[in-house]
């Protein structure tokens, strides 16, 4: 299975507000890691989540960009927007770019997990300075704490 149909079926799940289309295009225990609201575990939770995106916004649209693909593990630069819900941002168009890894299995996603500078968003989305700092620093505690930044930080002492 190569990366395009998926990126294809992706991005009009999202745009559709299609939850279960999305949920679909995951294993049963597929998981799928937001940069704005963490790892959601399942199709159920992945179905909630982008429930969830619309609560914030409106008029996703998504493109990916540049697909490359080894194997069951894909990687697509992407261009996403959405108009804002948000308070201190109603109707104000979000827009930012990121890179995004698939890792696939028997034309399904196992796992989605992507990177973006959440700050471009968070600035745009007119949030408070001190709101962007704490929430930068929620951020940078969970990236710390993860498995690869900790095998990293004990990597580098090894030297």
């Amino acid at each position: 299975m190569t990366l395009t149909p998926v990126l294809e079926r992706f991005v009009a799940a999202v745009a559709a507000h299609d939850s279960l289309g999305l949920a679909a295009l995951f294993t049963a225990d597929g998981c799928y890691d937001d940069g704005f609201f963490g790892e959601h575990h399942g199709r159920e939770a992945i179905a909630a989540m982008l429930d969830r995106f619309y609560v914030g916004g409106e008029d996703f649209f998504w493109q990916f960009f540049e697909p490359a693909q080894t194997g069951e593990l894909g990687y697509a630069r992407y261009c996403f927007s959405y108009v804002s819900k948000e308070p201190e941002s109603l109707g104000q168009l979000i827009a930012f770019e990121g890179m995004a890894r698939f890792r696939l299995r028997d034309g399904l996603i196992v796992h989605y997990a992507e990177v973006f500078d959440r700050g471009v968003a968070f600035v745009q989305l007119g949030y408070e300075t001190g709101r962007v700092r704490k929430l930068l620093d929620r951020y940078v505690a969970g990236m710390r704490a993860g498995p690869l930044t900790r095998a990293h930080v004990e990597a580098r002492g090894a030297r």
